[in-house]
């Protein structure tokens, strides 16, 4: 067993730490996983782990290795120093630093018949890992976050996505490229927008399409307006005009899962 780390003031604590900050996670192409089932995940996507802290008064180093991660990985801490660096309570015991992956449009495996979530300049971590969760629900092809003003990386998103943002392929990219790259796949566009729009379930899905959400604050942008093969809405009977981008998502997609389904 590696020497046990009492101190918060560690450098390797320290690092941990300074990964709650986008900026950090950046420069470093690195970030943080929380909980015994997201790496499993993580491990089974492929992630690479550069250290793993575990609470021998919480859990095993054997079951750890017992379970495929690397020795040369784990790093034992003390239960104080847990408490800081965890901030969930079920965590079995670990919270890890791994490697960023590129998460490039043109490395998106396109099935025959796609399907697409789109969400440009989404805001909160948690309404981000609530459509990866929506989407490996249902078994959608990919998301696409398109100039957003948070990561997937962000610890909030992958805790709010209990791992989906391995589950998922997923790439980042600009709402330009990520049109031209739609259009290239033959992919039609369908944008969710409050005028001159058709009722969602008045749309074909059955064919290669890509679902697009925008911020709850500002809505889509012209650019996916003007390049949209149709605009759709959800019809709401209420006072307040929209939902929840996640509570949105889950609607449409289901509705193309009912319409491919038949």
């Amino acid at each position: 067993m590696n020497p046990l780390l009492s101190s918060a003031s560690n450098p390797k604590i320290k690092h941990l730490m300074s990964l709650e900050k986008a900026r950090e996670r950046k420069k470093q192409e690195q970030f943080i996983i929380e909980g015994r089932r997201e790496l499993l995940l993580a491990k089974a996507a492929g992630y690479q782990f550069i250290n793993m802290f575990y609470c021998p008064d919480i859990t095993d180093e054997s079951e750890l290795m017992k379970q495929g991660f690397d020795r040369q990985s784990l790093v034992p801490v003390s239960k104080g120093v847990f408490e800081k660096i965890a901030y969930r309570e079920t965590t079995g015991g670990v919270v890890a630093v791994a490697q960023q992956k590129r998460n490039r449009l043109e490395d998106i495996n396109l099935g025959a018949k796609p399907l697409i979530i789109v969400l440009e300049s989404v805001e909160k971590p948690g309404n981000l890992g609530a459509v990866l969760r929506t989407a490996d629900a249902a078994g959608v092809d990919a998301v696409i976050s398109c100039d957003a003003e948070t990561d997937f990386y962000n610890p909030n998103t992958v805790r709010s996505s209990l791992g989906g943002v391995f589950t998922n392929q997923i790439a980042s990219a600009s709402s330009e490229d990520t049109i031209a790259w739609l259009k290239k796949n033959s992919i039609r566009i369908y944008c969710t927008y409050l005028e001159a729009s058709i009722p969602y379930t008045k749309v074909d899905f059955n064919r290669p399409c890509a679902i697009v959400m925008g911020s709850e604050a500002k809505g889509l942008s012209e650019t996916w307006v003007k390049n949209s093969d149709s605009n759709i809405i959800i019809p709401m009977k209420g006072t307040i005009d929209s939902m929840n981008v996640s509570v949105s998502a889950a609607i449409v997609v289901f509705e193309a899962l009912r319409q491919r389904a038949v």
